[in-house]
């Protein structure tokens, strides 16, 4: 395993965080290559945007943020609520068709006043139900079955994982997710290749289409304050889609691209590491400084920091 970012608190290294990380050039060629590359991962939520693209491919076409909303992973807010409601009431549904849990929304204002109003998580507040509600929406407008759309065999996944195969390379497993939704199986050199094609694409394009709405509406992908929607803000051009399990793949419009998995299945250190790499394929990430400043605290004070291990640094000289 290859030490991608360590963990330093008063000269002392008291975690390490190993995996796998690929770093594309402008050209596609690979720029960085580490760990173990050739090892099926799970991508996690880091594939939604191509769970979007596989929907609007089947002919979904939605709002530019109902389309980021679809690619992305909300944290519960009204906004984002209300349009995953929009979506479905515009293919004749309701939240109660829905099948992914009930969850508490991940924004932490929005938890504490539901909280106080004694209400409890729900489905529609649960981060996945966008991407629910473009399945659900794809699959009304085409005449499919609506009761097993989270079926690996049902007509929207496999529009799904066609779209992502013809750009990361064949499934090798097959999972469910955290949501109950299918999950595909990729490497990361294969998810590099898929964040590029995406960043890259034709607006004409399904992938082209998704990628321009998550850089018009970042925190539809995301939401206020989060990571993936800040470093989209602040890095001109760039897709960026976190997944559990330290998982993170983000690209520029200019052809660079990072992919990662974290084998702890930490993701403190994703964001950190792919504003690095792209940084040094050339990327402008000056704007997004801050993201990448990850103290660590003593007494409320900063004395130490997460920082990229000297095996990346050494590999992107």
């Amino acid at each position: 395993m290859t030490e991608l970012a360590v963990v330093e608190r008063s000269g002392f290294v008291e975690s390490r965080h190993h995996g796998t990380l690929v770093g594309l050039a402008a050209d596609g060629s690979v720029a960085v290559s580490l760990g173990a590359v050739s090892a099926p991962i799970l991508p996690r939520s880091s594939t939604k945007p191509w769970q979007a693209a596989g929907c609007r491919a089947a002919g979904l076409e939605l709002s530019v943020a109902g389309t980021a909303l679809s690619a992305g992973s909300h944290t519960g807010e009204d906004r984002h609520v209300a349009l995953v409601r929009e979506i479905l009431a515009g293919a004749g549904l309701s939240e109660e068709d829905l099948r992914c849990p009930a969850d508490w929304p991940e924004d932490e204002e929005t938890r504490h006043r539901l909280n106080r109003a004694g209400d409890g998580p729900s489905r529609v507040r649960m981060n996945c139900s966008g991407k629910h509600a473009a399945m659900l929406a794809t699959a009304v407008l085409n005449g499919w079955s609506t009761h097993d759309y989270l079926s690996p065999d049902h007509p929207v996944h496999k529009a799904i994982r066609e779209r992502l195969e013809a750009v990361a390379g064949s499934v090798s497993h097959v999972a469910v997710d955290g949501c109950g939704a299918p999950l595909f199986s990729t490497t990361v050199p294969g998810l590099a290749r898929a964040a590029r094609a995406m960043a890259t694409a034709s607006l004409s394009t399904p992938e082209g289409a998704v990628a321009a709405a998550m850089r018009a509406e970042p925190e539809y992908v995301g939401g206020r304050g989060h990571e993936n929607s800040e470093f989209m803000r602040l890095v001109p051009g760039s897709i960026c889609k976190g997944g559990a399990e330290g998982v993170l793949m983000a690209a520029a419009a200019t052809g660079q691209a990072v992919a990662m998995k974290v084998v702890d299945g930490s993701p403190r250190a994703t964001t950190l590491l792919a504003l690095t790499v792209l940084g040094a394929l050339g990327v402008n990430v000056s704007a997004a400084t801050a993201l990448a400043e990850l103290p660590i605290l003593g007494g409320g004070v900063p004395v130490g920091e997460i920082r990229v291990s000297d095996e990346v640094r050494a590999a992107l000289r």
